[in-house]
């Protein structure tokens, strides 16, 4: 018996994530944990000089050290080993670029959250990945755990029933003081609209929050009302956002998300309640999951339990789905993602890419591909309305 050759590591490259940055360490390790990946090439700083130090300092070899990302494109498709797939991880206001730029040159690309800060742009990168046919995987992490995989599930199978409530909260206090002005870095670019968008903490975790209702629920959001809110004086940005959300087949829903809720780090939770039992999770007890059927004691449900699905043992990471997606050549990373889904959950529709955007000088839009774009309008003080 003829034993099989091992899957080779994945090239990877890195656009962004030098020195002081946050997210790209984050990218590097989960990369060195999931075991599939090598990084090979980067162009770490918008800086040519540090960007090359960076590089260096990371152990990449000096020829694939780049000064730029258009530099790295140029280089790396000439190269027999050129990478397979590349990581952006810069502010949002250098998304669509580099994104744009690899995905021409028929690499991969894993993208940070938000998508870009224009719908333009956003859509230009939709048309681009639909006809190259390459994997592009926006980082939305959270749908990766093992008990949100279960919620999902759950909802799926029925054990909800009809759905009538949804209650999502991400709530932060990193922000609660004008962190910015102490040339903070993760701060400066987050709350500056040249570099992270019009969009604060809506377009930093209220995108997080939204994702994750719409990879559980399985439900299209046909309006919403929103206000932003700017608490903390001088901030260009809003740190604090309150939504009502119309969701498909008649359930409601309420979005919140602010980064400057004293005695929350990192706290994303979802409620979901239907005609028969409502779920609760919490992402900072991320392995438990409560489920309370209408007229029962509410049960507890833990990962590694013996329930009858194969979500629970599983060690279930974002970038395991991406790399058989790249390694099968995959046109859609959806179908590889839903791949390790029981029957019930795959019958749940997939989510489709969503961001923000501004809609004019007085208020946003949310743009997804149900409802169409066009079909809704909003103003920031007086709400969301489909036309």
């Amino acid at each position: 018996m003829t034993a099989k050759a091992p899957l080779r590591r994945i090239r990877l490259g890195m656009v962004g994530g030098g020195s002081g940055a946050f997210i790209g360490a984050v990218h590097r390790i989960a990369a060195r944990l999931d075991g599939h990946y090598e990084l090979l090439a980067g162009a770490l700083s918008s800086d040519p000089e540090r960007a090359r130090s960076a590089a260096l300092e990371l152990g990449i070899a000096l020829d694939r050290a780049y000064g730029s990302f258009a530099e790295m494109v140029e280089a790396e498709t000439s190269r027999p080993d050129r990478i397979d797939a590349v990581a952006i991880v810069t502010p949002n206001y250098r998304h669509h670029a580099p994104a744009k730029a690899f995905l021409e040159a028929g690499i991969h690309v894993i993208c940070d959250k938000p998508l870009t800060t224009t719908l333009a742009d956003a859509l230009d990168l939709a048309e681009a990945v639909r006809r190259t046919g390459l994997v592009f995987g926006l980082t939305h992490n959270y749908t990766g755990y093992p008990m949100v995989r279960q919620a999902r599930a759950m909802v799926a199978s029925g054990e909800l029933g009809r759905l009538r409530v949804v209650q999502v909260e991400y709530a932060q206090d990193w922000l609660t003081v004008p962190l910015e002005e102490t040339g903070q870095k993760q701060a400066a670019w987050r709350t500056d609209p040249a570099q992270s968008g019009p969009a604060g903490c809506l377009g930093d975790i209220g995108t997080h929050a939204y994702n994750i209702v719409r990879f559980v629920t399985g439900l299209s959001c046909d309006a919403v009302a929103t206000e932003l809110t700017t608490f903390v004086a001088g901030r260009r940005l809003d740190d604090n956002v309150s939504m009502l959300l119309r969701l498909s087949d008649g359930a409601r829903g309420m979005l919140w998300a602010s980064q400057v809720a004293p005695g929350n780090d990192n706290n994303l939770r979802l409620r979901v309640y239907g005609e028969k039992a409502g779920l609760d999770w919490r992402q900072e007890d991320p392995n438990t999951l409560w489920l309370s059927p209408h007229g029962e004691p509410p049960r507890l449900i833990r990962r590694g339990a013996r329930v009858p699905t194969p979500l629970l043992p599983m060690r279930a990471a974002f970038r395991r789905d991406i790399p058989k997606a790249i390694l099968r050549g995959s046109r859609s990373f959806t179908s590889i993602s839903q791949s390790r889904l029981p029957p019930a959950a795959m019958a749940v529709p997939p989510t489709p890419p969503h961001f923000w955007c501004r809609g004019s000088m007085t208020g946003w839009r949310a743009c997804a591909s149900s409802p169409p774009p066009s079909s809704l309008r909003a103003t920031t003080r007086h709400g969301w309305r489909c036309r």
